[in-house]
């Protein structure tokens, strides 16, 4: 089973400038909670029990949200406001952090977790792809495919053409319902891609990974890429792919995180 998972959260946030000069994209806030809250709350329920957050020196807002407060806590005590915090409880769930340098890529954000993997498989959650599912969390999905397979499995959703060049796209032969043997991966194709399913920010890897994410060079923009090293994984291993149920946010395009906004919005005035 699951239990641990990775969280990459030491980028620039460049799509998100200049607002992210001064705060982290994980924090862009979503009704009372910010992004990162909504990604640990799918984890828990997914059932990890511990996460690696790879943060970097302006990152530091991020620590101190999943951090006591006691200066906070002993102020709303004293007004009896005790449960505007209780109302939006941070999930009970251990958390890890490792400082991540330099911003050299996803590929090697990832790479700090080798030591606290374990030699086991993991999961990687981007935190800024958030998946509403009514039914089961995406990682939860992503589990029951590794469940079954035993295999590394890429969370996929079927993306609009003009969208595609924001992410990988993979090209894969179909197992079952919903399920593809993964053939090849290309990172943010920017004409013909070779299928309309794009990697969704959710990702179970054996640890395997780290293997092949050690024999990679940086590319041309000085980044270690995640999608070089799950290529390479193909000629191992298989590795497969689980298109999502579920309502997709980009919250690094502005578009996306104004719709979720809206949505949520729409949701309180009209509840189930």
């Amino acid at each position: 089973m699951i239990k641990k998972a990775i969280i990459p959260a030491g980028g620039y946030g460049t799509r998100n400038l200049p607002v992210t000069k001064v705060i982290p994209k994980e924090m862009f806030p979503v009704g009372s909670k910010p992004v990162i809250h909504y990604i640990v709350e799918e984890l828990k329920e997914s059932g990890i029990e511990d996460i690696l957050m790879v943060v970097s020196s302006h990152k530091n807002l991020i620590v101190d949200y999943f951090d006591s407060s006691l200066a906070l806590e002993a102020f709303l005590a004293s007004r009896h406001k005790l449960h505007l915090l209780s109302e939006h409880p941070i999930p009970d769930i251990r958390i890890h952090y490792v400082r991540q340098p330099y911003a050299k890529g996803l590929g090697d954000a990832i790479s700090f977790g080798k030591q606290f993997s374990g030699g086991e498989p993991f999961a990687v959650v981007l935190p800024d792809d958030l998946i509403f599912s009514a039914k089961q969390p995406a990682l939860g999905q992503l589990i029951e495919a590794y469940t079954k397979y035993q295999c590394s499995v890429i969370g996929l959703k079927e993306t609009k053409t003009e969208e595609l060049h924001h992410y990988g796209v993979i090209k894969g032969k179909p197992v079952e319902k919903g399920l593809y043997r993964i053939q090849d991966i290309v990172e943010k194709p920017k004409q013909n891609p070779p299928s309309h399913f794009a990697a969704a920010g959710r990702y179970i890897f054996t640890p395997g990974i780290f293997e092949k994410l050690e024999t990679l060079e940086a590319d041309a923009g000085g980044e270690v890429q995640l999608t070089d090293a799950i290529k390479a994984s193909l000629r191992a291993c298989d590795v497969y792919g689980k298109l999502l149920e579920g309502d997709r946010y980009d919250i690094g395009l502005q578009k996306d995180y104004l719709k979720l906004i809206t949505d949520m919005l729409k949701t309180e005035k009209n509840p189930q």
